[in-house]
């Protein structure tokens, strides 16, 4: 069964700051467009890790939100939409997702679940990450799909407590702007930049790649919302932004001048071709891979299906992604598909682009890692 549930945000706000997970009552949630679905989606894919969130900044994202959709004549939403398929029980491995990429890449297993094809799973997909990772630690959730940094974040604050079954989406950033002079991250010099992702992996990533190309002078902004930023665009297409999938897709859609410059996954390889650039990873909590460790590795073998199916039929998977509310239309979901790196890497592969991806935002600040770098044990290699 699927339900469609709005939170309450001030509540939501105080427990993201603490740590804890409240649901307000169930209503029918209203249309939006697709620029403010998919801002959103990307935004708080890679949004700053959970003990960062506070009440305040929650509020003034909403707030920014709010006014674009107004300008806009859209209909209002909330950012903490939740989606939950199947019912969450001790019978079946409960599944915690966000609204953007990591979650396009389960809708197929999420379907064949809702449609009682498969069973032994109920999902459920918030817009906030510090939602997912407050139900994780306090054992709601079993499985959580997590930017990566979060994930590393959540096996600190639980001394161990979860391990990471595999990398679920690559690097989903790109660089957009009407600007033709700006082909790659050295055009940025004597540039300004805006972005989101303020201490959290965007900001890190970028910061890395300015670095490395010997960029000192690149005047990086930061916004809370991608709305703010793709209203900034309108104005002026010459701008520079930094930007998620798969609102880049929605962008560039809806103003002809603007293009993408460049990737930042690309920038990465060029800089770091032992380590990829990453953007979301699954985890389980030990003790449910401790009990239950069979019905893990079938989640692990169902994913990498559904991943699959994704990839190679993108027009059902598009419809999917509408259905679920992640993109508002297909048409758009068809365009962002290919370009939001879905993938299901487990095993030691898993591990030595995790590690790599983690050790550099762990040299850049290694609070974006939860303080230190994690162990082996931090890596679930199936026997």
């Amino acid at each position: 069964m699927k339900k469609m549930k709005y939170w309450n945000m001030m509540l939501a706000a105080v427990l993201a700051a603490s740590m804890l997970a409240g649901c307000g009552a169930s209503t029918t949630p209203q249309a939006t467009t697709a620029a403010a679905t998919e801002a959103n989606a990307g935004d708080q894919e890679t949004s700053a890790a959970a003990e960062d969130t506070t009440a305040v900044e929650t509020e003034k994202a909403t707030e920014a939100a709010a006014e674009t959709s107004a300008a806009e004549k859209t209909e209002e939403t909330t950012a903490a939409e939740v989606l939950t398929i199947g019912e969450a029980s001790d019978d079946v491995l409960r599944v915690g997702s966000l609204k953007g990429p990591t979650t396009m890449g389960l809708v197929n297993l999420m379907s064949e679940v809702e449609s009682g094809e498969k069973s032994g799973y109920s999902f459920e997909m918030q817009s906030q990450p510090d939602v997912i990772m407050s139900e994780l630690v306090s054992g709601k959730l079993d499985i959580a799909l997590l930017p990566a940094n979060v994930a590393a974040v959540a096996y600190n604050k639980t001394n161990h407590g979860v391990s990471v079954i595999d990398i679920n989406t690559l690097g989903v950033l790109y660089c957009v702007t009407g600007d033709e002079s700006v082909k790659s991250v050295k055009d940025l010099a004597g540039k300004t930049v805006l972005s989101t992702g303020q201490g959290a992996s965007p900001e890190y990533v970028l910061n890395y790649l300015l670095e490395k190309n010997g960029v000192t002078d690149c005047d990086v902004q930061f916004k809370s919302e991608a709305t703010e930023i793709a209203a900034l665009l309108k104005q002026d297409p010459t701008k520079i932004a930094i930007l998620p999938q798969p609102f880049v897709t929605v962008a560039t859609a809806q103003n002809d001048q603007l293009k993408v410059a460049f990737s930042l996954t690309d920038e990465w390889k060029s800089v770091s071709p032992d380590s990829k650039l990453l953007t979301g990873v699954t985890v389980v909590r030990n003790e449910v891979l401790e009990n239950r460790a069979a019905e893990v590795d079938q989640f692990i073998a169902n994913h990498q299906a559904s991943t699959e199916k994704a990839n190679a039929d993108i027009d059902a998977t598009a419809e999917l992604v509408a259905k679920y509310g992640i993109i508002a239309k297909a048409p758009v979901a068809k365009k962002a598909l290919p370009n939001c790196n879905i993938v299901a890497i487990a095993g030691d592969e898993m591990k030595t682009d995790l590690a790599g991806y983690l050790q550099v935002l762990f040299d850049a600040n290694p609070k974006s890692v939860g303080g230190t770098m994690p162990e082996d044990d931090f890596y679930y290699i199936q026997k």
